[in-house]
């Protein structure tokens, strides 16, 4: 077999990525990419890239999308012609409204096959639309090269100036690239120099005075600098689950009922917000007043701008100067009243140990009662947070458990992740499967935990397929079972709708036998009604992927 033009391009433009920072790269199986498929897969034999193998390319997008969300850095994402790009767009939306950068190498006919019926073409360039960063047809190899297009994508998704998205922030980009036949050819040896992504340079940090009576919003991918920025101003923090920022002496607990109190929300004069703040109307409603002044540090794809006067920022720093000390103390007196505690009682050591036969008795009839206390759902969302530690991940999926895990956990400083651009329930175990892999990389210890509903679980049902020969991820999925989407039952078409047209339209009940699909896939099974057995499944060493179901009522 002799080279050819398409394998030249794509070799070259795989180790222009490497070059410039990529280090891992989803692949969907298909005829039109084949070189670059198989570039990759030599470039992984050579220690040089990460290849991950998925056939739907709707999984691929939100593995890469997960990847990237743990580095931090561009993953790419290689296709065929024809739908299996349109397959890629609810994974690029997410990227670009979460600020997650992406790049997406779509294969295509060359210009002579487009428009004329051939097989398995339609219209790709600018098929993504203003979801990607930047978006370049490439020309056919022969016809021209690709030389340094993988180094402009690299800096474009990290950040650097493009016609979408806000300056700075990263997004997805994209790459469609066509070529001739012969599609495939041997790989040429080319000298790959692995080095960094390079990142854009940061603007100047918009200074906040001290004065105005500030909270500081933390929403979902805010990360620690929302503490860090807490802790500078001496404010209130007010940090979603999904932020990894709950954690700090500023933390508030229980902040829906405190925002609601005209003492404490209603006396507000400054919010700054870092991430994209999702899970309350009480947020929401704070955002939109225009008595408020709102500070917005850039997060994803568009301006957050709820009154119509919020300000945007890069970054931000705090004055220097003293603290509102009686402000924050409001706020922390408050919030000590609204601590939820799940914590399991000690056992009666004393009455177990009483050679009083009633008392002995009543101890232990208290002691089997807490083993055997079922689990609800506040009580499998706790279980999940103690059991999660920083050197694990926690996913969080778009359904019921995460408002209430928002509502009832404390603090604690561990790396959460939630697909909350768009909260949509899209993708969410390959998202967290993406997350695995990358944060396990190299031997890095740590368990993946997923805690979604049920009809998450199916609508990404695909993800749980992994190829034998891929390292499988230590990953525990936990569905919180309760047959549908009971989410539907607190929103506004639950007071309207006739019962059997919202079990029907919405609620969407399913027998579904999870056990018989978590075996068909290859993931170990448990099921667990109690909370003493979910602690002990989620304490447990994990090896491999586990599907843990937990049966909820409605």
């Amino acid at each position: 077999m002799t080279s050819s033009p398409a394998a030249d391009a794509a070799a070259s433009l795989l180790a222009d990525l490497i070059a410039h920072g990529v280090r891992d790269l989803v692949l969907s199986p298909g005829s039109r990419s084949q070189a670059l498929a198989l570039a990759a897969v030599d470039l992984a034999g050579r220690g040089l890239l990460r290849v991950h193998v998925r056939v739907d390319e709707r999984v691929a997008g939100f593995t890469a999308l997960g990847l990237s969300r743990e580095t931090g850095v561009p993953t790419a994402v290689v296709c065929t012609s024809g739908t299996a790009v349109a397959n890629l767009l609810p994974a690029v939306m997410e990227s670009f409204h979460s600020g997650v950068p992406l790049l997406l190498l779509t294969a295509d006919r060359p210009p002579e096959l487009r428009g004329v019926g051939a097989n398995q073409a339609t219209i790709q360039p600018g098929l993504f639309g203003p979801f990607v960063r930047a978006a370049v047809d490439a020309p056919v190899p022969g016809d021209g090269d690709w030389a340094g297009l993988g180094a402009q994508a690299v800096d474009i998704a990290m950040g650097a100036n493009a016609g979408v998205g806000l300056p700075g922030v990263a997004g997805p980009v994209h790459l469609n690239l066509p070529s001739r036949e012969p599609l495939s050819g041997v790989a040429p040896m080319l000298d790959v120099t692995p080095g960094p992504a390079s990142r854009p340079e940061p603007p100047a940090a918009r200074e906040l005075a001290r004065g105005p009576r500030t909270v500081v919003i933390a929403g979902a991918d805010a990360g620690p600098a929302a503490e860090q920025i807490a802790h500078d101003g001496g404010w209130p923090l007010i940090a979603e689950v999904v932020s990894g920022a709950r954690f700090g002496r500023q933390l508030v607990h229980g902040y829906r009922a405190l925002l609601d109190d005209p003492e404490l929300g209603g006396r507000i004069e400054r919010a700054v917000v870092l991430g994209h703040p999702t899970l309350s109307r009480q947020v929401a409603r704070l955002l939109a007043r225009t008595d408020v002044e709102v500070v917005a540090v850039r997060h994803g794809g568009e301006d957050l701008d709820l009154n119509g006067r919020t300000v945007s920022a890069a970054s931000v720093v705090v004055s220097p100067g003293p603290a509102d000390r009686e402000w924050l103390g409001a706020w922390l007196t408050a919030s000590a009243g609204e601590v939820v505690d799940l914590s399991v009682s000690a056992p009666d050591a004393e009455g177990l140990s009483s050679k009083d036969v009633a008392a002995r008795r009543d101890a232990v009839r208290a002691e089997l009662d807490a083993v055997r206390r079922p689990l609800d759902r506040a009580l499998l969302v706790d279980a999940v947070w103690r059991a999660t530690w920083p050197h694990d991940r926690l996913m969080f999926g778009s359904s019921r458990l995460v408002r209430v895990a928002d509502s009832v956990l404390g603090g604690k400083k561990v790396p959460v992740h939630a697909n909350r651009g768009l909260a949509g329930i899209d993708g969410t175990i390959a998202t967290a499967t993406g997350i695995a892999a990358a944060s396990q990389a190299e031997g890095a210890h740590g368990v993946t935990r997923v805690l979604l509903g049920d009809l998450a679980l199916l609508h990404d049902v695909g993800a749980l397929l992994l190829p034998p020969d891929e390292t499988q991820p230590r990953m525990q999925v936990i569905v919180g079972n309760d047959g549908g989407g009971t989410i539907f039952d607190g929103l506004e078409v639950a007071a309207s709708a006739p019962p059997a047209d919202l079990d029907r339209a919405f609620y969407t009940p399913h027998d579904v036998r999870l056990e018989q699909l978590a075996l068909a896939y290859g993931w170990e099974y448990h099921r667990v009604t109690t909370r003493s057995a979910l602690d002990q499944v989620l304490t447990t060493p994990v090896a491999g992927r586990q599907l843990i179901e937990v049966p909820l009522e409605r």
